[in-house]
């Protein structure tokens, strides 16, 4: 097995200073999202993990695509059938985490989860391409299939099926806004001293603090 105990590198690309922060995360996020979606390194900024909490207590993530953010949160979409969305489901939280290695830095959002309003999902869901349309009908989202013709074939008939008509958008598959209530920006620093500023919602007002690296 290899050793990976030297493979380290020095953080010195920014910093994140009180003096220098926004009040309110959300315009601090939108300040870092815009440098991240100009990093010519950075090919998908709005790639974010999403973890929750399964049956089994434990955490799961996978990466989805953050579609919208707002004052009031962030916006993606998928199968509300999926092990994702029944976990949402359940519990109503997530954390999302976005992380961009070529600006050094990442940031951790705590957040409540709800559903967007019906007619917001069907305007996302017939903007995307015809082709992801009908794969969001195709697909019985984390279920067990036998194989993947199953797919391709299911497919098949349903391009034949729509080949004239407009997709509708299936009952299960829209999108969820998460509310955030905790957001953490990380910014690498030399000598691993990473600076680490946190900000709590409390009643109607954020309130900022340092956390040690």
């Amino acid at each position: 097995m290899e050793n990976l105990h030297d493979k380290r590198k020095i953080y010195e690309k920014s910093q994140l200073i009180e003096s220098e922060i926004k009040e309110n995360p959300i315009e601090q996020f939108r300040d870092w999202f815009l440098e991240a979606s100009d990093n010519t390194f950075i090919s998908e900024a709005n790639a974010m993990a999403v973890s929750t909490i399964e049956e089994d207590g434990c955490p799961r993530t996978r990466m989805v695509l953050l579609k919208e953010y707002t004052y009031e949160g962030f916006i993606f979409y998928t199968n509300y059938q999926s092990r994702k969305g029944a976990a949402i489901e359940k519990t109503h939280k997530a954390c999302l985490h976005f992380f961009w290695p070529a600006l050094e830095r990442q940031i951790i959002i705590k957040a409540d989860l709800e559903r967007i309003a019906e007619n917001l999902s069907d305007g996302y869901f017939h903007s995307r391409p015809k082709g992801s349309q009908l794969g969001a009908v195709v697909s019985p989202q984390s279920q067990k299939i036998p194989d993947r013709s199953f797919l391709e074939e299911r497919l098949k008939a349903l391009e034949k099926e729509f080949e004239n008509s407009e997709v509708p958008r299936p009952e299960n598959w829209g999108g969820y806004i998460a509310k955030p209530y905790e957001i953490e920006f990380w910014q690498g620093r030399p000598n691993r001293l990473h600076d680490r500023i946190i900000y709590t919602l409390e009643g109607i007002d954020w309130k900022t603090a340092r956390l040690a690296p």
